[in-house]
Formats: structure tokens, C-alpha cells, sequence
């Protein structure tokens, strides 16, 4: 792979598959790529816009997707027949969507998540060294340091949002060589702190709620990405913030700053820092560092 664009995967024909009387998941890929999910995003977005009669529920997924429909009002097989004709005609390499970039403050190696992972050392794969010293040593990093900096160093497109709701699954935006991966715990946490940031195969998460866990720990954000009684000015249309489609960018922050955030937020005056781009495959796929760049930097602010 040339380490200055992406080179596209040919994906297999999508395999569709009733769920029950009202369900019908369709599997792009067995394995996620950037096409497969731009295409799961793609699809679900033209069926939202075409309002078709009967559908209910569209969840887009990293290589798949979901769409709920009611069958009294549209036949499962006319269902399936609509979503074919759908994927023939969408083609990324001539899709754009508008998205946003969502600035995520980290407080890395926080004293809350560190405390967490080492009461569960004998769960993980290395008991000896924390969740960013495993990542950074496995990764073929000289240090913690260098780690953070390469998972900071791209932004991370949200491929889907489970397994609780709000968590945003987040897939680095570079080249398949130098994205970063690390397994689950050996076995799951039964703790793990709200709002923590974490990494699990080649996939970031930010944990809304506190509860169990298996993914490697490394820092905590002051905001928040869920609001269930939707009080955060943020939240005003939605409990859950991140989207699929949208583009989170990690930024390092001090305690000093957490503190200060999370006062702010806890005061309802916190301002997210949002903006709106429009997001075109084809110019990510050719120049990935370039692009995320102008992502990044530019935009028209909607927070």
C-alpha cells in the first residue's frame, strides 16, 4: 500500500438476511474497511432520505446494516428489493455527506481509569504494565509518549454507535499500515469509569455510562457524550451525541484543564467544540493525511 493514500477494497456481493417478521440485516463485508462502512453510511443515508413507507428504524454498523419495517405496510420482499436497488445505485467514489468534527478533550493517564485497569491487572494480557504500556510496547513504540501522540496525531470517523447507548465506535483515519491495534481484555472488567476513553481492536471508544468493559484504558473525558434527559444545550435534539459519519478529534489536555471543563459542564455552559464539514470519500481515499488536515482546521462552527 502506498503510505500516501488509501487503496480501495473491491467488496463481495452484500449478503441479505431476514431478522423475525421485521428486520432485515445486510452484510457488506465480513471484515470492516473504509468502503464498507462509507457504503453502510451511503445506503442508510438514501434510505432516510427516500422516507420509504413502512421503514421504522435504519442503524448503520461498521461493515453492515440494519432496517426495521413494519410488514403490513411494506412486503419483506419488496423490502430487500428496495434496499437492491438502493445499493446499485449509490457509489461512494461520487458521495459526499455533511458531518461534523467533534473535539474530544483527554485527560490521559487520569487517576480514575488508572485505578480501574489496576485493580483488573490479572484480567489483562501483561499484569506488569498498564493498558497504554501494553498498547505502546505491542504497537512497536519506544514509550507511552509516542503512543498517545499517534492516536491523537489522525482523527477517528465514528463507524457506529453500540454497544451502550451513546458509545461511539471510532476508526482512525489513516492507511491500514499504520493504524493502531490492540486486543480486549483476556477477560471483560465488571467496572469501568463514565466518560472513559478507551481502545479495543483497531477501535476507540468513549464509555457513556459507568459499567462493565473490555477494552484497554487509556484516559478520561470531562464531557459528556450522553445526556439522557438531554439538559446539556448539545443535546437538545438527541440524548446521544456522536453520530455515524461524524469525526472525532482527540485532543491532550492537563488536569488543570479537566477540572476546569468539567466544572463547566456540570454548570451547563460548556461549549462543545463542533464544526461542520462536508466529508468526500474519494478526496480521504487519495490523500488521508492531507485531507484530515483541512478537516481538522477548517469548518463552519455549530456548537
Amino acid at each position: 500500500m502506498n503510505g500516501n493514500r488509501i487503496e480501495r477494497t473491491e467488496l463481495p456481493e452484500p449478503r441479505y438476511e431476514f431478522g423475525g417478521d421485521d428486520h432485515v440485516f445486510v452484510e457488506l463485508d465480513e471484515a470492516m474497511s473504509f468502503d464498507a462502512n462509507f457504503q453502510a453510511m451511503a445506503i442508510t443515508q438514501q434510505i432516510d432520505e427516500r422516507d420509504i413507507a413502512g421503514v421504522t428504524e435504519i442503524c448503520p454498523a461498521n461493515a453492515s446494516y440494519m432496517v426495521r419495517f413494519d410488514p403490513d405496510v411494506i412486503h419483506p420482499e419488496t423490502m430487500v428489493e428496495e434496499l437492491k436497488e438502493i445499493a446499485a445505485e449509490t457509489d461512494i467514489s461520487e458521495y459526499s455527506w455533511e458531518t461534523r468534527v467533534i473535539t474530544i478533550p483527554v485527560l490521559f493517564q487520569d487517576p480514575w481509569t488508572h485505578e480501574t485497569l489496576m485493580q483488573f491487572r490479572d484480567h489483562h494480557q501483561d499484569p506488569d504494565a498498564t493498558d497504554l504500556e501494553y498498547s505502546a510496547r505491542i504497537n512497536g513504540f519506544d514509550g507511552v509518549e509516542g503512543f498517545i501522540d499517534a492516536f491523537v496525531g489522525s482523527p477517528h470517523m465514528v463507524t457506529m454507535v453500540g454497544f451502550v447507548p451513546g458509545l461511539p465506535w471510532c476508526f482512525q483515519m489513516v492507511p491500514r499500515t499504520e493504524q493502531l491495534e490492540v486486543p480486549k481484555y483476556v477477560q471483560p472488567r465488571t467496572d469501568t469509569p463514565s466518560r472513559a476513553v478507551g481502545f479495543g481492536g483497531a477501535f476507540s471508544v468513549v464509555y457513556p455510562v459507568q459499567g462493565a468493559g473490555g477494552y484497554q484504558l487509556y484516559g478520561r473525558t470531562p464531557i459528556e457524550v450522553l445526556d439522557v434527559d438531554q439538559q446539556l444545550p448539545n443535546f437538545r435534539d438527541s440524548m446521544v451525541l456522536p453520530n455515524p459519519g461524524d469525526i472525532l478529534n482527540y485532543r491532550r489536555i492537563d488536569r488543570e484543564e479537566y477540572d476546569t471543563i468539567r466544572e463547566e459542564i456540570e454548570e451547563g455552559t460548556y461549549e462543545y467544540a463542533i464544526e461542520a464539514v462536508e466529508f468526500v470519500p474519494d478526496a480521504f481515499f487519495e490523500a488521508p493525511h492531507e485531507y484530515n488536515e483541512e478537516l481538522t482546521k477548517t469548518g463552519v462552527s455549530s456548537s
